[in-house]
């Protein structure tokens, strides 16, 4: 009689970083996007010409929870990209040294919150160009550019590595690329001005939100793939595609 098969055993650690990756991927992003509540209170924006990081300016109504939402938002990312690795996708090794780099500074922005709304206070806006305001007010806002800068550059890598693809993740990639083109000349554009900041941040916020659940899940597909193909199977990543070729 042939030899029972002997079953092979499935590596138990990409499952672990896969429902890692998720679970806190997914918390980061809720933390993340506390923003969407601030309608729901009335008279709580005074101004669409209002940034929402200036809602965190110690003394306002719920600005400690919302200081530690940044906070807890940063921390949890960071954890679900530490999860999924910096070689779970091929070639995506510098996108998610860059996802590192946003989570951080988005930790950084709930850490060190803004002392006074420069959006809308004048004063305020004086006093920050002349360097005359705590410390704490220029590590946010670097926080704030580098979490923007680092994102971007995300992106920018993640188009350049899919460029030409047909999945899905190649096609929001190309999408967000299209609209970082429109909407970052109207974000400069309305800082300049002062007109309709938190506007233009809740378009970026909602960009920002589309980027990072792409990766988690572009990253967890490849864990996934990893654990089917420790179970013999084949690994569709792993085979080359080409324009033509099937």
């Amino acid at each position: 009689m042939p030899a029972a098969p002997v079953p092979v055993a499935v590596p138990r650690r990409p499952l672990t970083r896969l429902t890692v990756t998720w679970i806190f991927g997914i918390a980061g992003l809720l933390a993340y996007n506390w923003w969407v509540l601030v309608p729901l209170k009335p008279g709580l924006m005074t101004s669409p010409n209002e940034l929402f990081s200036n809602l965190e300016v110690t003394g306002q109504p719920f600005a400690t929870g919302m200081q530690h939402a940044d906070l807890l938002s940063g921390l949890l990312l960071l954890v679900a990209f530490a999860a999924a690795g910096s070689g779970s996708i091929l070639g995506g090794r510098r996108e998610w040294l860059a996802m590192m780099v946003f989570a951080v500074a988005g930790s950084l922005g709930g850490l060190f919150p803004e002392v006074c709304a420069d959006g809308i206070n004048a004063r305020c806006r004086n006093l920050e160009w002349r360097f005359q305001l705590p410390l704490s007010q220029y590590v946010h806002d670097a926080a704030g550019i580098f979490e923007f800068v680092a994102i971007t550059i995300a992106l920018l890598f993640a188009f350049r590595r899919t460029r030409g693809g047909q999945a899905r993740t190649a096609r929001v990639y190309r999408g967000l690329a299209r609209a970082a083109l429109v909407a970052y000349p109207l974000l400069g554009l309305a800082y300049l001005l002062n007109r309709l900041g938190g506007v233009m941040e809740a378009v970026f916020f909602v960009g920002f939100t589309v980027m990072v659940l792409t990766q988690i899940s572009e990253r967890a597909q490849s864990l996934r793939r990893s654990r089917l193909n420790g179970n013999g199977r084949p690994d569709p990543a792993a085979i080359p595609q080409h324009p033509g070729i099937s």
